[in-house]
């Protein structure tokens, strides 16, 4: 089966096309199953407001469009309602009651900052140790939770970290050999493939990250990320992510375990 979840909207700022527009995409492209996952929205108080994720007064509208998608699709193409989330233990009821209330079926746990958002540091700009700590830290408490479908781009420090050092592998390491002990699979990002590429740098995906996976016994999802509906039309990344991996011996996963059959399918 041909499917992806990672999969952004207009919403958050930085993602261009409307949301049947991925739609086209993906049936153009002959997937079996398409799953938004837009960054999720917080309860902030005060006046911090997010540049990188829809506000809490969008969210009904971004429900609203995926499930009508889902009903006009039906038949064609299986459309799933997600969500892309931060580990902010503040948060952590809150979001599992509204993943509860608003029968969201499944959230990404994509660790972006550390303990929030307001004034935790970015992990992609990690540069020292203390931020790989802290990632560590943060990642292992959010499988503990058991709210979360699979890790996105689980090797996201490397965006700034400049050098797989000693550290780096340990982080890695630990992060690698629990994702396993807790059969929590890890996405290899195509987003993240294709900015190496353009940037001649090797950022995320890393190979040393999935070499070390690999070894941990670790299983992988690809994940297309996709900003941009035309992302979804090209399987260059994909189908290189793909031989990688299976290079490697890492088992793939063409779905998320444990999604329920969507009515009408």
């Amino acid at each position: 089966m041909k499917a992806n979840y990672h999969t952004h909207t207009e919403r958050c700022q930085h993602a261009s096309g409307a949301d049947e527009s991925y739609v086209k995409s993906a049936l153009a492209a002959g997937y079996d199953e398409l799953g938004f996952s837009d960054h999720c929205p917080w309860p902030y108080g005060g006046r911090f407001e997010s540049d990188m994720r829809m506000t809490l007064q969008q969210l009904p509208g971004y429900l609203s469009s995926v499930r009508s998608l889902q009903k006009k699709y039906r038949g064609r193409l299986r459309i799933r309602l997600g969500l892309e989330c931060e580990y902010f233990p503040k948060y952590t009821r809150w979001l599992r009651d509204l993943k509860e209330e608003n029968g969201i079926e499944y959230l990404l746990f994509g660790n972006h900052f550390y303990l929030n958002e307001e004034d935790g540091r970015w992990f992609g700009a990690a540069s020292d140790h203390r931020w790989l700590s802290e990632y560590l830290e943060s990642s292992l408490a959010a499988m503990e939770t058991g709210l979360y479908a699979y890790f996105a781009h689980p090797d996201l420090f490397m965006r700034g970290y400049r050098e797989y050092d000693d550290y780096c592998t340990e982080v890695s390491r630990e992060l690698c050999r629990q994702a396993r002990r807790r059969n929590f699979p890890l996405e290899y990002n195509l987003a993240g493939a294709m900015v190496n590429r353009r940037s001649g740098r090797e950022g995320y995906p890393h190979h040393r990250f999935w070499e070390i996976a690999a070894e941990e016994g670790c299983t992988a999802i690809i994940g297309t990320d996709a900003h941009d509906n035309r992302w979804l039309e090209d399987d260059q990344y994909r189908l290189e992510g793909q031989r990688f991996l299976q290079g490697l011996g890492i088992p793939l996963l063409d779905s998320i375990p444990g999604l329920p059959e969507p009515d009408g399918h």
